[in-house]
């Protein structure tokens, strides 16, 4: 067996116990790219059991070794950029650049974050008589999606490998390659053989034998909230921790005043970033009735110029399933403005760039996430209308507040429920704690709160 043809379990490529394959496909012309294995229960057992039998002596190694390991790591993984990039905009259809920049520069980032987190953070502390010790949680089960399929992977592993845990890693079906370059980059930054192990699989078999399995400590999800709701329901019998980042309907909150023409240009950018493949996209654009029809106009022409900047969605039932939400869009009364369910192309999970108008809150397109490169533009009245409509989801993961005062646009931004926003088009902070309030998750990802959910406390007492 080739190397990378099988499961990565205790440090060696052996293969899955069904023989069954996962084919991946190219969504930019449906052609079959890789095969992989389908691992079953039984291969998530054996990557327990080897993360359980590393767990005692990764768990004892010193921070400082521990985060030489993610310096390693990080260089294997940016010796292997090219590759990397290469292979996600294959099995994603991410347009080349945008894997290079995103896909593959931010994970590199983000692991040399936690590298020196791991070197500098304080495992320990004093609190009057009491000496407080942050310890490794245990075995973390990370299940990742396919829309970012390299940065999900190490926003989970990278952090858990700094705090002493060991990891078993069941990636998206969709996007499998990436992971297993993942793997071998791991396997050349010289881990311990058990403290990271890669089943690939299918979600109802080996994700679902991963989140039950009774050696696993933490499940770590990123996905859909409907999911997140089975695993938390399985984690919640077992008593056992769970780190959700789910769902998000973001709102872009346009404030009177605000350079108008700037915030439709970022905000139709940043729904169109992945081909709308992203959970913290600003999907609901909110408008003052005094410029809405100006805003509706310039984010229709914006979004026009994107029909061949953007790629395919990651699958044909990913692409039925966003024009499904276009045609709702339309009987339910929206406005077309740009785009429409017509697929651009002949080939390929295409979805052309669309922009509603008319877009009224209780609409199912303003309602539930849509995952490709839709917005949807509405009006309000003053202020308090506008934090009533951006409030006005089960969903809390991101949004954008614009205003000529920036106090005026921070304060809006404190009164929104949501986990993470951005003021007058603020960059995208690594470091930063990154999840959602209500639907949109349990937990934080990145920085020093992205750490802390792998580790548990410990006091004694003097």
């Amino acid at each position: 067996m080739k190397a990378h043809d099988g499961l990565y379990i205790d440090g060696a490529w052996r293969p899955a116990g069904s023989g069954e394959v996962i084919e991946v496909v190219n969504p930019a012309d449906e052609q079959v790219i890789g095969r992989v294995p389908a691992g079953g229960a039984l291969d998530v057992d054996t990557a327990v059991r080897a993360a359980r039998a590393a767990l005692p002596a990764w768990a004892a190694t010193a921070p400082a070794e521990r985060a030489a390991r993610l310096v390693a790591l990080r260089d294997a993984l940016a010796a292997r950029k090219d590759e990397i990039a290469g292979t996600v905009t294959a099995e994603l259809g991410s347009p080349l650049q945008f894997s290079q920049a995103v896909h593959v520069g931010l994970p590199i980032a983000v692991t040399g974050s936690y590298a020196e987190l791991a070197a500098s953070h304080s495992f320990e502390e004093k609190v009057g008589n009491s000496t407080i010790f942050h310890e490794p949680i245990g075995v973390v089960g990370a299940i990742t999606p396919w829309n970012y399929p390299l940065h999900q992977i190490v926003a989970k592993v990278a952090p858990a490998l700094a705090a002493g845990c060991t990891v078993v890693l069941k990636p998206a079906e969709d996007t499998p390659l990436t992971a297993r370059l993942f793997a071998a980059a791991v396997h050349e930054a010289g881990l311990p053989a058990g403290v990271f192990n890669l089943v690939t699989g299918l979600g109802p078999v080996a994700g679902q034998a991963l989140a039950e399995h009774p050696g696993v400590d933490l499940l770590s999800f990123t996905g859909s909230t409907a999911v997140g709701r089975q695993i938390g329901a399985v984690a919640g019998a077992a008593v056992k921790k769970v780190a959700l980042e789910l769902g998000g309907k973001s709102a872009n909150v346009i404030l009177p005043g605000a350079d108008l023409a700037k915030a439709v240009a970022v905000g139709v950018a940043n729904v169109m970033s992945n081909s709308g493949q992203t959970c913290s996209a600003w999907t609901r654009m909110l408008v003052h009735r005094d410029r809405y029809q100006e805003a509706v106009e310039l984010a229709g022409a914006a979004a026009a110029k994107y029909g061949d900047r953007i790629g395919p969605l990651v699958s044909a039932r990913q692409r039925d399933r966003v024009r499904g939400y276009i045609e709702k869009g339309v009987a339910e009364g929206a406005r077309l403005v740009a785009g429409g369910p017509e697929s651009p192309r002949e080939r390929g999970y295409y979805v052309s760039p669309t922009v509603f108008a008319d877009v009224t809150p209780e609409m199912t397109i303003a309602q539930e996430e849509i995952f490709g490169p839709v917005l949807s533009v509405l009006r309000y009245d003053d202020e308090d209308d506008a934090l009533r409509i951006a409030n006005g989801t089960v969903y809390g993961l991101a949004g954008a507040v614009w205003a000529a005062d920036e106090a005026e646009a921070v304060a809006f931004a404190r009164r929104m429920d949501t986990g993470q926003v951005d003021i007058n088009g603020g960059r995208f902070n690594p470091l930063a704690p990154f999840g959602g309030y209500k639907q949109s998750g349990v937990g934080r990802e990145l920085g020093t709160h992205g750490l802390a959910e792998y580790l548990q406390t410990k006091s004694l007492q003097f």
